[in-house]
């Protein structure tokens, strides 16, 4: 066989990875490409032996940023005790885990998702555990906000099947044939159709009675500003107001 090439890239497997190494390439700097990795993402790496004792840390932010490098002096006594036992969990049984914590502080609850996996010797013993920890606030604040919207929604979808379903109640106990009900039921429809346009437009804030007023009867008149005049009050309506009127 031919000399191998020592500036070729070598390629070795491992655990069904593919890793290419170049010759050139060193232990610090994959080092440095780790911790610039870590850092741009955002995640934060401790290393505990199997006495919970710190041996390194990196890219340690608040609220774990702190003299005993994990966090306890300043996480609340359940928390710490809730991460210590998943730790010696994985400790003991050699079995990756994870956890979510909820951390109240100055500018509102912070959470955090935690991976704490098990680091095995080359015989397969454990030798301590390697805590992953990552910010998830933001991506729990749009989860909070879009429940809320949902509810917000199906709350709202009901009400207005409730005026729906009285619209059509009082149309056809006046109606005295189907194609009278149809056509006021129909025209009724498009006027509530027209409200809900003008509240959605507004944010949901609600609507003038003069725009609603001319809304509906804007549709029926060639000239809105010769055949209708207002005077008084305009008072604004919430969203409910101005859909049932």
């Amino acid at each position: 066989m031919p000399p191998e090439d020592p500036t070729k890239d070598r390629t070795e497997r491992r655990d069904g990875e593919v890793i290419a190494m170049h010759p050139a390439e060193s232990g610090m700097q994959v080092g440095r490409a780790l911790l610039h990795a870590l850092h741009n993402a955002g995640i934060s790496v401790l290393y505990q032996d199997r006495q919970m004792k710190t041996v390194w840390a990196r890219n340690m932010g608040a609220p774990w940023a702190s003299e005993t490098a994990d966090g306890k002096d300043q996480l609340s006594p359940t928390q710490a005790e809730r991460i210590s036992a998943v730790k010696l969990k994985v400790i003991e049984s050699g079995n990756a885990d994870q956890l979510e914590l909820s951390i109240p502080g100055s500018q509102g609850v912070r959470w955090f998702q935690l991976w704490v996996d098990a680091d095995r010797g080359d015989a397969g013993e454990v030798l301590g555990v390697v805590t992953t920890m990552v910010e998830t606030t933001e991506q729990k604040r749009r989860e909070q906000t879009l429940k809320a919207l949902l509810r917000e929604v199906s709350h709202r979808s009901k009400n207005l099947l409730a005026i729906i379903q009285s619209i059509a109640t009082q149309t056809g106990r006046y109606a005295e044939t189907l194609g009278e009900f149809l056509a006021r039921f129909r025209g009724r429809l498009q006027s509530l159709a027209s409200s809900q346009d003008l509240v959605t437009s507004s944010n949901w804030r609600g609507a003038a009675l003069q725009e609603l007023v001319s809304g509906q009867v804007g549709r029926y008149s060639a000239d809105l500003a010769r055949s209708l005049r207002f005077a008084g009050d305009n008072p604004y309506l919430n969203p409910n107001a101005a859909l049932h009127i």
